[in-house]
């Protein structure tokens, strides 16, 4: 966290006038989420919603909260905050429009939920923190450009990937050099894997198996990469990255693996590579186009160039959640957004092959997989977004590794998510 947000926050603790913050998913992120902002100088935990109240119950007095008071109503969410105690709740609404919520944290990962909570947020004047990264990247550049309308601030969080990332990318770009890549680091990469191959990774870490399959399986990646490429302005090679196997190798090894003169055709780019040391952390790649200052680089161990290796060697996911929520709260920063209309989507893909009539499963489950591509093959192509693909029907049969498009669905009807998409689309089309 910043100097600028440490003080911040320490004249906030002081004056007893915490920002205060709303948790939207106690579950095995948020719950982690929640214990964090225990000891975390400046605010405080005044509201959850959750879709069982008996095991978020639970998660709370795990993480060490005893004064939780159920309710349905914002007053109810504002006598509890005032009274110390957290409320806890199934109706987002209340959550979102008690006088006692500063920021919205939204720990999800559920799109269609996570896309009226976000409008929710804005109506309401509360800042908004996700921890969905599949809801930005399906509608981020449209939800960003509506909490800007509504004078507040979109924002991914800091200790997942993307963020630490963008962080990365600004301290290199604020010393001089020009990024050319940002990568993710990943230890396992099989498409195929589903929550049946996850099962026993997944209960022993305590965590969903269709979560843990999406990791697997390469959309968590695609997806993280491709808010990178839209806060950056960068692009890809190619459709699903080029996703190296560099088992056992230092990062520093991949300033001889690109091609620079094809990153600076590209405008930079976002990938991954597997099995790379330091794990699991991300790197960026940039240039320095000033011998004077290549001279110096030498002198300081990070070689000839023409490309440097900058990495952080690990994320932290809950436990920098709380920087993201000062740098909202106290600056109106964004950590991570979209920098303008998508340059970089994340398609749906068949993991099996598909009959005709099926209805599409969830991400991280058995039926597709995500992977990015250009924005504007996407749209030519008119493929169907990875983030909307749960609960469409397939019109037809399709292939194992097939692309699904939108003429090869039927959408459920009177989902937000999709009208959304509508209005991103025309947003991107006049800008």
């Amino acid at each position: 966290m910043s100097i600028t947000t440490d003080l911040a926050l320490a004249r906030r603790d002081a004056a007893a006038s915490p920002v205060r913050v709303a948790l939207l998913g106690p579950g095995f992120m948020g719950k982690a989420v929640a214990l964090q902002l225990r000891t975390a100088p400046g605010m405080v935990l005044t509201a959850v919603h959750a879709r069982s109240l008996d095991k978020a119950g639970d998660a709370l007095a795990w993480a060490g909260y005893d004064a939780v008071d159920r309710t349905d109503s914002a007053a109810g969410v504002d006598r509890s905050a005032r009274a110390g105690r957290v409320a806890l709740t199934q109706d987002v609404a209340a959550v979102i429009a008690s006088d006692e919520v500063d920021v919205v944290v939204d720990v999800t990962g559920a799109i269609e939920f996570g896309a009226q909570a976000a409008l929710l947020a804005f109506e309401h004047g509360k800042h908004l923190v996700l921890m969905n990264a599949e809801l930005d990247a399906t509608l981020g550049w449209e939800l960003a450009c509506r909490a800007r309308s509504a004078g507040v601030v979109y924002s991914g969080a800091d200790g997942d990937q993307p963020a630490v990332q963008m962080n990365l990318y600004r301290y290199v770009t604020r010393m001089g050099m020009r990024p050319l890549l940002a990568g993710n680091i990943k230890g396992l990469q099989d498409r195929f894997r589903n929550p049946t191959t996850q099962q026993a990774f997944a209960a022993r870490w305590g965590q969903d198996a269709r979560m843990v399959s999406s990791f697997a399986d390469g959309t968590k990646v695609n997806v993280e990469q491709a808010l990178v490429a839209n806060a950056t302005g960068m692009s890809i090679h190619r459709r699903g990255l080029l996703g190296m196997d560099f088992h056992g190798r230092h990062i520093d090894e991949l300033t001889a693996q690109y091609d620079v003169e094809e990153l600076r055709a590209l405008g930079g780019a976002v990938d991954y590579v597997v099995g790379a040391l330091p794990a699991p952390g991300v790197f960026v790649l940039a240039e320095q186009p000033d011998p004077r200052q290549q001279h110096y680089l030498e002198l300081y161990k990070l070689g000839t160039g023409p490309l440097y290796s900058f990495y952080w060697p690990y994320h932290l996911c809950h436990f920098e959640v709380p920087d993201t929520i000062a740098r909202a709260a106290l600056l109106g920063e964004s950590s991570l957004h979209p920098l303008g209309p998508p340059r970089v989507e994340v398609v749906t893909v068949a993991k099996s092959a598909l009959t005709a009539g099926t209805v599409l499963d969830a991400i991280g489950g058995y039926h597709y997989f995500g992977e990015c591509e250009r924005a504007d093959v996407a749209a030519r192509e008119r493929l169907l977004p990875v983030g909307l693909a749960e609960g469409c029907r397939l019109l037809r049969d399709v292939a194992p590794d097939g692309v699904i498009g939108y003429d090869d669905v039927e959408l459920p009807p009177g989902r937000l998510a999709d009208s959304l998409r509508d209005d991103q689309a025309r947003r991107t089309a006049t800008s």
